[in-house]
């Protein structure tokens, strides 16, 4: 199950008062692992995201991750899965 939540979005303050800036949101997300995994600990974990789904190495969580949007995301999927 998804939980959708609104995001808060906030101006840099490298901005100060100009109007014309990039406003940026965090979206908390939620990493697991495959039950395929099992206790493996190099594997990719898997996030749901309001616009589509994130993946991470587990063996480096704290390295960053790769978003995708909900079309792309998908598409890998429906690929993945018919194999």
């Amino acid at each position: 199950m998804t939980t959708r939540t609104e995001l808060r979005f906030f101006k840099s303050s490298y901005s100060s008062d100009r109007v014309e800036c990039v406003k940026v949101a965090h979206i908390l997300a939620s990493f697991w692992k495959s039950s395929y995994s099992g206790n493996r600990a190099e594997c990719v974990e898997v996030a749901d995201l309001p616009c589509g789904a994130a993946i991470r190495d587990s063996k480096h969580p704290d390295a960053g991750h790769l978003p995708f949007p909900a079309t792309e995301w998908t598409g890998f999927l429906t690929a993945a899965l018919s194999r």
